[in-house]
């Protein structure tokens, strides 16, 4: 499997994904690639050749309707999801792996019309170009329901985004604190790794402990402003921040 960087790496070039979407049809030699994209044969077999080397597709030997020696025909081999996300505080890149399994299977994870598209293709090794139509436009629908709610909630995210990045440039002072706080906010319900952190960004123990309390102090009086309350503990009692943060202050003892 390839990682996010190498697929990205892959798929930046036009040749390689007109070579991908062809192959994700039917099997093709490669004097039919390059007769279909307009580019040499020895140019498509360089990108097949990084195209394999990165398990994106994989070559068979089959024999020749000629009569002639065996020729390699190649198909594709991958199946995953790319996403990003570009904007004004906004910037998601994730790999996504398809699930496995066959239709069964998948209808555990769907809601919707699209269950029943799974059950009744479900044990079936061929379909008919009719039904088989029917049944894409169904899920094609629903991919379109699905991508409109994202992109909604994906610009939600955004505007959420920036609205707390205003509270962070006016409420924290240095660098440190605000690249702290805006790492956090990237993954909030995730524990934020703090020594990877100060590794990064080369901060001795004693610097690293007193931006851990200045970003501290700054969240505790949020809190406390928007609660209309306070919290008096002594400082080695685990307060709510550390909970909000997703901090585990003893692991960085």
């Amino acid at each position: 499997m390839s990682d996010l960087d190498q697929a990205l790496a892959i798929l930046q070039n036009k040749a390689r994904r007109a070579i991908l979407e062809r192959l994700v049809r039917e099997p093709h030699y490669p004097l039919q690639l390059a007769d279909q994209i307009g580019i040499s044969q020895q140019a498509v077999m360089k990108h097949l050749r990084l195209l394999e080397r990165a398990n994106f597709v994989v070559k068979m030997r089959v024999a020749s309707n000629k009569g002639g020696p065996p020729k390699n025909i190649y198909h594709v081999q991958q199946a995953l999801s790319i996403r990003i996300d570009l904007g004004p505080d906004l910037f998601q890149c994730t790999q996504r792996i398809l699930p496995a399994g066959g239709p069964l299977k998948l209808s555990n994870k769907l809601k919707g019309e699209v269950v029943g598209v799974a059950e009744a293709v479900s044990g079936r090794k061929k379909i008919g170009v009719g039904e088989g139509a029917h049944h894409l436009s169904t899920i094609s629908e629903a991919i379109e329901r699905l991508d409109r709610e994202r992109d909604a909630l994906i610009s939600l995210h955004q505007q959420i985004k920036q609205r707390v990045s205003s509270t962070v440039d006016t409420d924290f002072e240095s660098y440190e604190q605000r690249l702290m706080v805006h790492n956090i906010l990237e993954a909030p319900s995730s524990k934020f790794n703090f020594k990877e952190f100060a590794k990064e960004l080369q901060l001795g123990a004693e610097a690293s402990e007193r931006l851990m309390d200045e970003v501290r102090v700054r969240v505790v009086r949020q809190m406390a402003e928007r609660t209309k309350q306070f919290i008096a503990a002594p400082q080695s009692i685990e307060l709510p921040w550390w909970a909000a943060l997703g901090i585990d202050p003893t692991e960085n003892q």
